[in-house]
């Protein structure tokens, strides 16, 4: 797989939503003190109704260092599996991801009271770009997809690198990677592995 700058997915159609994810997250970060006691994860506000914290969490951030770890990833992301990002099938793999993330803290990890950050929805993207590279026989999609695995794997049972916390000043919420990387699982399965083959089915009743 080649990362010569001419073989990136410049083309606005696989770059725009790269674009919007920046800027929101860049928004969310100038105005951190005016708008995140409003719209940050926060598992007790989000049981008594406030719902839209289960996606605009995801946007913001504990420090610069935070933000731009996660925005290094994002685009990262981008330059491997850019070519598949089609703007309504990475909304939709987003909305997935992060919405995935978000009940699985909820329901799963009662002890994370409070959430912010890309992480989680950025290993959802990691595991769907990697199977999309099986699906397209590109061979370095089985390194990426058991790398990510191991990943995830290696924080549930030893932790997060110490060296991150301090850096971010704040846990690494591990459990949202792997909920993340379920959300973008389970957005694969539904999208590109169909339970029923039309075709073959149509065919069997002809």
């Amino acid at each position: 797989m080649s990362f010569s700058v001419k073989h990136l997915p410049l083309s606005s159609r696989h770059s725009l939503i790269i674009i919007l994810v920046t800027a929101l997250s860049l928004l969310a970060f100038t105005f951190n003190d005016s708008v995140s006691d409003f719209l940050v994860y926060h598992r007790d506000l989000i049981a008594q109704g406030q719902l839209w914290r289960l996606l605009t969490g995801h946007f913001f951030h504990t420090n610069g260092y935070h933000l731009l770890l996660n925005l290094a990833a994002l685009f990262m992301l981008w330059a491997l599996h850019g070519n598949f990002y089609l703007p309504i099938r990475y909304i939709l793999l987003f909305l997935c991801s992060a919405l995935v993330c978000s009940f699985g803290l909820y329901f799963f990890s009662p002890s994370i009271t409070q959430y912010v950050g890309l992480s989680g929805v950025l290993h959802g993207v990691f595991i769907w770009g990697a199977l999309m590279d099986i699906k397209n026989k590109e061979k370095t999609g089985y390194l990426l997809f058991v790398g990510v695995c191991l990943k995830i794997a290696h924080e549930q049972f030893y932790g997060a690198s110490n060296d991150v916390s301090n850096l971010i000043e704040a846990n690494v919420a591990i459990d949202a990677h792997l909920w993340g990387a379920i959300g973008g699982l389970s957005f694969f399965l539904l999208t590109c592995i169909p339970l029923f083959n039309l075709k073959n089915n149509k065919a069997a009743i002809k």
